[in-house]
């Protein structure tokens, strides 16, 4: 069975969605470490109430972003982690990290991508117009939100949408899809060819593009 580790920084109701999948069994994974950058972060204790470890990894006692994430690949392989989620993690990782878990850190991020990457997506939407907008699973890598895209779904842009309806909206897409991209990797289906992902079995899972209800009425 897969074992995951989820960085988080915030409330973690992504890596709620996550652990929640994994109770229910309908990803064939466990999260075997969840960490946290920020004391009292709401996702050390959504972790602790499931039994995960949960462990504090303050940014501010390291002397560089390359000696957190030194620490950080130490913990995961300590837990013998296979894959790694960001779930609201609020750090820019470093190549050590990224070295030590190549093309096996997964995040979400509120947007189509590669449209509105970066902070703020979701206000970036509503100012530029869009009449869709969504959230992506997608693998990290060196740059901001650029790295090959696994699952999306797309979320209606209502009339009317402020930001924080906008956000709810696209926020409860994001707790279907990030247990699914899981399961596709622990169920082994997912090749990386260059910067695309491809999908192997069952017609290549034509619905990596899930839609909200809401555009289905």
């Amino acid at each position: 069975m897969m074992r995951l580790g989820v960085l988080a920084s915030g409330s973690g109701s992504n890596l709620q969605a996550i652990l929640d999948a994994c109770a229910h069994r309908s990803i064939p994974a466990q999260v075997a470490v969840v960490i946290s950058n920020v004391a009292g972060a709401r996702a050390l204790s959504r972790a602790e109430e499931a039994g995960v470890p949960a462990l504090l990894l303050p940014h501010g006692a390291h002397p560089s972003r390359d000696a957190y994430d030194t620490e950080m690949v130490s913990l995961l392989r300590s837990h013998r982690v296979d894959l790694v989620c960001l779930a609201g993690f609020m750090r820019l990782l470093t190549p050590v990290l990224l070295s030590a878990f190549q093309n096996r850190i997964l995040n979400i991020h509120p947007s189509l991508l590669p449209a509105w990457p970066g902070m703020h997506a979701v206000r970036h939407a509503l100012k530029g117009g869009a009449r869709v907008s969504g959230c992506t699973v997608h693998i990290v890598d060196e740059g901001t939100d650029t790295g090959p895209i696994v699952i999306q779904a797309a979320v209606p842009v209502l009339d009317g949408d402020t930001e924080e309806s906008l956000a709810a909206r696209i926020l409860a897409q994001e707790h279907r899809i990030y247990p699914r991209a899981i399961a596709l990797f622990a169920q082994g289906r997912v090749e990386i060819d260059g910067r695309r992902v491809r999908i192997k079995g069952a017609a290549a899972d034509a619905a990596r593009t899930f839609s909200s209800p809401e555009l289905n009425d």
